[in-house]
């Protein structure tokens, strides 16, 4: 083989016909590809979030509209707002659902569900401190067991006031020095009256151009501003607090001294730009995760000397010669999150108490310095019960407002949450058979409630009773009682994260590749094995708890498929209309103390009390209460009537589910579902079966192999004689 000297030629441009029309084609294919890219792009709004004017420019802007000088508080909450809310009753509490938490910036990816009490919580929060009612000067903390969705409320806070900052609602502006290339004070040549304008300086913590107008004539300002704010919006008044930073200070000073105190001459100097809020580019929004003790100091927060322009500026105490980068620096204006906040060295903390209760930081050689930003962290609860047993954090814990964040308690939200991961959207390659994801989640919810205390309630009918299923005997009002005897409910429990690395070990086993198909006991299997060496849970108590649940699990999940099965076995709607049709003949006779027609023999004969009662004890109607649930029927026929509405099989819930149970009974010999454990069945039952395969696959979901499983499955619950329903 020859690799060395090879005498190929080098291909220089086409040199055929052929391939000249393949070069155009290319360029065609280019261009559609350019014009694609282009038609999904918008310039104007480029343009607008680059827009850069004047101070005098600016102060215009702020009199048509005052909210540009919202503080960090007011934007969050009015964000959270302006995507809207729905008001609900949930345990006979109102509620909120705020569509903010629903992630409509990245169509649903951080979604919240089940949260919405705690939610509340937080946006009670942020319109306190928006109103400016004191706890503008807390920490935020958020509580919580691991996985119970702490740090992706926080990200959609910051995703949330990203999206706000680019919107007209949520503009906002920061300002620029322009001075010569040294940033420094000096006059045009061949003039004393006017400062070099050649180079642009922002300003390092993105700050309000309004916060270089003098204290004295602040006030005169927001009260003309308040006046047009005020009536329009529910976020308190427009405040403006503090000092520029020891930067802007500096270059304001001097050209205050070169101007000899004109205020108007040292505005001519400040180029005022919007600014977009921006986690990659570290505008406005900051994140300090905590790291080894011995690399890391509280410069990480409040910025550092830049030792390279000390040599230009003479001193290492000359604003200029400081990076103003640190965390708390770039996240002025926005939101700064604290990752398990608790575990920070206790020189971080201190740095904390004054940036929440004063609004100032303290940069290495520099004053106090005003910060306007939200400051929220996360802890788990190992870390925040050492810090209420520090006695030396007092002044920590006086400073901060915890918010818990719980486990969902619903098992509809909890579903969802499985549902956004492993829906069909995201799992294209394998079928996940019905129920895979809801027994799942139903095992999760149970490791989270606390036992109820009422006589005669199991943990499976306060799950159903919490997922707003009727169970007879208990209320809305029981349902207020059992959230109301379990304050701790949901703090503690299996995570979300365990249950989603299970199912997607259930994906990738060997099974499910060969099959292309997930069912709910492989999601069990792996649920079960993960418990021996789950790093959470070390206690053999709760690991046997959780064991036992599973095995509640499963019964009920026995009990879903069997149902789905009788339904499948009973769908013949004619069949089922026959035999309504012949029940309410019977019992309107009944009632009525009159005979019935027979249809064969022409006679009258008696009511047939055998199809009555052969129907009525499929649901638990007892022989004591025959009478009463026949005149019910009949008066609530009549009722129908009245109303000029006709009744039908399906229109009484309770009565559909005891027809299709007799039906499933006359049926269930007819097809002899038990043969199909058999290997041999004979052609008649066989095309029965495939009837009732097809209609699982139809009406419930299922693919060939899941429906397959699940009859086979169901054959031999009744093969071994449980007939329960």
């Amino acid at each position: 083989m020859r690799v060395f000297g090879s005498t190929r030629p080098v291909l220089r441009g086409p040199t055929s016909a052929m391939e000249g029309m393949m070069s155009d084609n290319a360029a065609r294919n280019a261009s559609d590809l350019i014009s694609l890219i282009e038609s999904r792009l918008d310039r104007q709004r480029f343009q607008d979030h680059h827009w850069s004017g004047t101070f005098w420019d600016y102060l215009d802007l702020c009199e048509q509209n005052p909210a540009l000088l919202r503080n960090a508080y007011q934007r969050v909450y009015d964000a959270i707002l302006s995507r809207g809310f729905e008001k609900y009753k949930l345990f006979k509490r109102p509620c909120v659902r705020y569509h903010f938490f629903s992630d409509p910036f990245d169509s649903g990816a951080d979604a919240i569900f089940g949260l919405d009490f705690a939610l509340m919580q937080l946006v009670d929060f942020f319109r306190s401190a928006a109103e400016g009612y004191g706890t503008d000067k807390r920490i935020l903390l958020l509580h919580g067991p691991v996985g119970s969705s702490k740090s992706t409320i926080v990200r959609l806070l910051k995703k949330g006031i990203e999206h706000y900052s680019r919107t007209p609602e949520g503009a906002l502006y920061s300002f620029s020095w322009l001075l010569d290339s040294n940033c420094e004070v000096h006059p045009v040549e061949g003039s004393s009256r006017e400062a070099v304008r050649t180079h642009a300086f922002p300003s390092p913590m993105h700050e309000d151009p309004m916060i270089l107008v003098p204290r004295e004539a602040r006030q005169a300002l927001l009260d003309r501003f308040n006046q047009k704010f005020a009536p329009q919006h529910h976020g308190g008044r427009l405040r403006i607090y503090g000092e520029p930073d020891p930067f802007s200070r500096k270059i304001f000073d001097d050209l205050m001294t070169f101007y000899q105190g004109d205020w108007r001459k040292v505005m001519d100097h400040v180029q005022v730009r919007r600014v977009v809020l921006s986690e990659k580019d570290r505008v406005g929004i900051g994140t300090f995760q905590p790291k080894d003790e011995k690399n890391q100091d509280s410069t990480e927060l409040t910025g550092d000397i830049n030792y390279r322009k000390i040599a230009m500026y003479g001193s290492d105490s000359d604003p200029r010669a400081f990076n103003f980068d640190g965390e708390l620096n770039i996240a002025n204006r926005g939101i700064c999150e604290f990752i398990e906040v608790l575990k920070l060295d206790v020189a971080f903390l201190y740095d904390l108490l004054g940036a929440s209760q004063e609004h100032t930081i303290k940069p290495k050689k520099f004053a106090q310095t005003y910060i306007d930003e939200v400051i929220i962290g996360h802890t788990n609860e190992p870390e925040y019960k050492r810090l209420q047993s520090n006695e030396m954090m007092e002044a920590f814990r006086d400073r901060t407002i915890k918010i818990d964040i719980p486990y969902n308690i619903r098992l509809d939200d909890e579903i969802k949450i499985y549902q956004k991961d492993f829906g069909p959207e995201r799992i294209r390659n394998i079928h996940i058979a019905p129920h895979t994801l809801e027994v799942a989640a139903m095992w999760a919810v149970l490791t989270r409630l606390s036992e109820p205390k009422k006589a005669g309630l199991t943990l499976l009918q306060k799950l159903k009773l919490y997922n707003g299923k009727n169970i007879p005997g208990f209320t809305e009002d029981s349902v207020k009682e059992l959230k109301e005897e379990a304050t701790r409910e949901g703090m503690e429990g299996i995570s979300p994260r365990f249950i989603q690395d299970k199912i997607s070990n259930a994906l990738v086993s060997r099974q499910a590749v060969e099959e292309q198909t997930i069912n709910p006991f492989m999601v069990l299997n792996e649920l079960e094995s993960g418990l021996s060496h789950h790093s959470l849970i070390t206690d053999e108590e709760t690991k046997k708890r959780c064991r036992e649940l599973l095995s509640v699990v499963k019964e009920e999940y026995e009990d879903i498929i069997k149902g789905e099965v009788q339904r499948a076995i009973s769908a013949d709607e004619e069949a089922i209309k026959r035999l309504c049709t012949n029940y309410i003949e019977n019992v309107r006779a009944y009632t009525q103390k009159e005979k019935v027609v027979n249809k064969y023999t022409g006679k009258d004969d008696e009511p047939d009390e055998r199809l009555m009662r052969a129907i009525e004890e499929k649901i638990d109607i007892p022989d004591s209460r025959k009478d009463d649930f026949r005149q019910e029927i009949m008066n609530y026929i009549g009722a129908l009537a009245l109303d000029n509405k006709k009744f039908e099989y399906n229109t009484n819930a309770r009565l559909y589910k005891a027809l299709e149970l007799k039906l499933f009974e006359d049926s269930r010999d007819t097809i002899k579902l038990k043969n199909l454990v058999s290997s041999v069945v004979d052609d008649e039952t066989q095309q029965k079966i495939d009837v009732v395969k097809q209609r699982l696959i139809k009406n419930f979901g299922y693919n060939e192999v899941s429906a397959t499983d699940v009859l086979n499955y169901v054959a031999s619950i009744f093969a071994r004689g449980d007939s329960k329903h």
